[in-house]
C-alpha cells in the first residue's frame, strides 16, 4: 500500500468538497462542544457534592424572641431547653453519629449578622435578639435526617436545618443542564456522521472514473477505502482540536477567570487539569464516529 499515494488522494478529495468539509468540521465542532461541556458539568457536580456533602452541617436553631415557631411557646430558648438539646447531641443514642458539636451564643451569632449581613441591618435587630444555636457535623452526611427527625419539634428548637437539603436544589438543576447538553450532543453527532458519511458518498461519485481504474488494475478494497476514510477522519479531527479549545478557553476564562471571583459557593470548580481530561475523549470520540461512518459509507457505495 503505498501511503503517500493514498494522502494524496485523500487531499483531493478534502479540496475538491471544500464546503462539505467546512461543514462537517462545524457541525463535530458543536457537537464535541457540548460533549465536552456535559462531562465538565457531571464532573463539576460530583465534585461539589462529594466536597460539600462532607462539611454539610446540620444547624439547630433555638427559639429567639422574634422567633414565631410554635415551638417556641416562651420568649426564648430556657436554659433547661438549651442543656436538654445538648445532652441529647451528647448522649448514646446521637454522639456515635456525630463528628463535631459546636455551640453558638449571641455574641456568635450576632458577629455571623454582621458578616453577612452587615453590622447596620445587625444592629437593628440587636444582640439580645440574637438566638443562639447549635451547628452538628455528621460522620456520615447521609443520616442527617436522623437529626432533623430528632429534634423537630421538641420545645425550645425554633428550626433545624439540613444544609444538604439546601444545596440539593443546585444538584438538580446542574443535572437537568447536563441531560440537556448531552441531549444536543446526540443529535449533533448523529448529524456529524450522516454529513460525514453523505460527503464520502459524493466524493466517491466524484471520483468514480478513478475508482473504476484503480479496480482494473487490481487494487485492493482497502487501498480504495482508505483515502476516504482519511477524508472523514481528517474533517472530525479539525472539529475536534476545535472543540477541545473551545472547552479550554471556557474553563479558563469563564469558570476559572469568572464563576471562581463572582461564586464562591460553588467551589471547588472544575479546572484546566479536568479540561485537560476531556481533550483525549473529545478527539477520540471525533475520530472513531468519523472513521467508523466513513467507512460504512464508502463500502456501501462500492458495492453499489
Amino acid at each position: 500500500m503505498n501511503l503517500g499515494l493514498i494522502v494524496g488522494e485523500a487531499l483531493i478529495g478534502l479540496r475538491r468538497n471544500i464546503s462539505m468539509v467546512i461543514s462537517v468540521v462545524l457541525v463535530t465542532f458543536v457537537s464535541l462542544t457540548f460533549v465536552g461541556a456535559a462531562v465538565l458539568m457531571q464532573t463539576q457536580i460530583q465534585t461539589m457534592r462529594g466536597y460539600w456533602g462532607e462539611k454539610a452541617e446540620v444547624t439547630i436553631y433555638m427559639c429567639s424572641p422574634l422567633s414565631t415557631s410554635q415551638n417556641c411557646t416562651d420568649d426564648e430558648a430556657t436554659e433547661e431547653q438549651i442543656t436538654k438539646v445538648r445532652d441529647d447531641l451528647a448522649g448514646p443514642a446521637l454522639s456515635p453519629l456525630i463528628s463535631e458539636t459546636t455551640f453558638e451564643d449571641k455574641q456568635t451569632t450576632f458577629q455571623n449578622w454582621v458578616e453577612r449581613f452587615g453590622e447596620e441591618q445587625a444592629n437593628a435587630f440587636g444582640m439580645e435578639n440574637m438566638g443562639v444555636a447549635f451547628r452538628v457535623t455528621l460522620k456520615d452526611p447521609q443520616q442527617s435526617t436522623v437529626l432533623t427527625e430528632a429534634f423537630s419539634g421538641v420545645a425550645g428548637v425554633d428550626e433545624v436545618q439540613d444544609q444538604r437539603r439546601l444545596l440539593d436544589p443546585l444538584f438538580a438543576a446542574l443535572t437537568v443542564a447536563t441531560y440537556i447538553a448531552v441531549g444536543v450532543a446526540a443529535l449533533m453527532l448523529i448529524a456529524a456522521v450522516l454529513l460525514i458519511a453523505t460527503t464520502i458518498r459524493l466524493s466517491a461519485y466524484a471520483r468514480r472514473k478513478e475508482i473504476g481504474i484503480m479496480r482494473l488494475v487490481g487494487a485492493s478494497n482497502r487501498s480504495i477505502q482508505t483515502p476516504f476514510v482519511l477524508e472523514g477522519v481528517f474533517a472530525a479531527f479539525l472539529g475536534s482540536v476545535l472543540a477541545c479549545v473551545a472547552v479550554l478557553a471556557g474553563v479558563k476564562f469563564g469558570v476559572e477567570g469568572y464563576l471562581a471571583e463572582r461564586v464562591p459557593f460553588m467551589r471547588p470548580l472544575v479546572d484546566m487539569q479536568d479540561a485537560a481530561f476531556v481533550v483525549p475523549v473529545l478527539i477520540g470520540i471525533g475520530v472513531l464516529l468519523a472513521a467508523l461512518s466513513a467507512g460504512f459509507a464508502i463500502r456501501r457505495w462500492l458495492r453499489t
